[in-house]
């Protein structure tokens, strides 16, 4: 009866104890800083940031630069989406 009660005692340890770490594992995921030109993804992986403008009517813009590129993201207030890209070749020196 007393070894029941020790591998009691152990089980409830253990599983205390995960639990712990996995609350504290879920509080440890820092936020990227607004500031930062980019987000992280579930993976880790950088999202880079654009600069998004949303006006009241819901409809907004979002530029976003990569290298030479700029993608410019639009929504209008109806739901209609547009995408453009366009890439500026650098200029020899």
């Amino acid at each position: 009866m007393a070894r029941f009660a020790k591998v009691l005692v152990i089980g409830a340890v253990a599983l205390a104890a995960a639990g712990t770490a996995a609350a504290a594992h879920a509080q440890a995921q820092p936020q990227t800083p607004k500031s930062w030109s980019y987000t992280l993804d579930k993976n880790g992986q950088r999202v880079p940031n654009g600069s998004r403008v949303t006006n009241p009517d819901g409809s907004w813009r979002e530029e976003l630069k990569q290298g030479n590129c700029v993608t410019v993201k639009e929504r209008s207030a109806t739901g209609e989406y547009k995408e453009t890209r366009q890439c500026n070749p650098q200029s020899p020196s």
